[in-house]
């Protein structure tokens, strides 16, 4: 490691857990974020500030005003610039020695199925559940770490999906069964608390370099919950369905 890189990530470096060789796994990594939005920005930004070497971001979405009071990677004056060159610009500003690459492009299938097999870990930051669906399915198939998260009012989410070498763990649709029907929440409908998407997509990031380092166990088997209101964590085990449609 050079001497800048030495000072930028000292503080990670003195974790005996993490540590120079650690350091050395994230800034040599791959992470793709799909969705650049409430959890997508701190996600970024904190994965960007840890050295990161390579993230790819996905989103179709631009700049809205009514993003900006939870999105933090976006700002009022790169209102009507797509999500994914806002963000960009925002992590770079942090950290300019990583490389992001930005995808304005809605998250279909075929474009999952080529960006998947090089990241490391995915990190699932998007709003409804026939994207979740089609990045879970893209993971399990090329065998990829999958990090997800979700929040809505004053609840959120969190769990690492990645079946593949974990004999018990589930995936995505053993948890949230693509054939079951799941009402589509928005948040332009409901609302959301703007510090609760931080929160989530902060974690969704600290299971990221957890995953990527090889330092502690991630959140593999078990699904958190977060009340915001009471400001409450509950976790339940969740196993694998052996008659899953994706990993089954």
């Amino acid at each position: 490691m050079t001497d800048d890189q030495l000072l930028r990530y000292s503080r990670h470096i003195l974790l005996d857990e993490i540590g120079i060789e650690g350091q050395k796994r994230i800034n040599a990594s791959h992470v793709l974020i799909v969705g650049a939005g409430g959890l997508g920005s701190p996600a970024a930004l904190y994965l960007a500030a840890a050295g990161v070497g390579t993230i790819t971001l996905v989103d179709h979405d631009t700049v809205d005003f009514t993003n900006l009071q939870r999105q933090i990677a976006h700002t009022t004056a790169r209102a009507g610039m797509s999500k994914v060159e806002s963000a960009k610009a925002a992590m770079l500003a942090i950290n300019p020695t990583i490389h992001v690459e930005a995808i304005q492009e809605k998250a279909s299938q075929a474009l999952l199925d080529g960006l998947v097999t090089s990241a490391d870990v995915v990190l699932d930051c998007t709003d409804n559940f026939i994207t979740r669906h089609t990045i879970n399915s893209a993971c399990v198939q090329h065998g990829k770490p999958l990090v997800s998260g979700s929040a809505i009012r004053f609840d959120g989410q969190l769990s690492v999906y990645h079946p593949v070498g974990h004999v018990n763990a589930p995936c995505y649709a053993c948890v949230f069964p693509p054939q079951q029907h799941f009402e589509e929440t928005a948040c332009s409908l409901l609302g959301v608390l703007g510090p609760l998407v931080g929160m989530v997509g902060a974690m969704q990031a600290t299971e990221a370099l957890k995953i990527l380092s090889g330092m502690g166990s991630q959140l593999t088997g078990r699904l958190l919950m977060i009340d915001g209101k009471r400001m409450a964590f509950d976790e339940i085990k969740i196993a694998r369905n052996k008659n899953c449609p994706v990993c089954g």
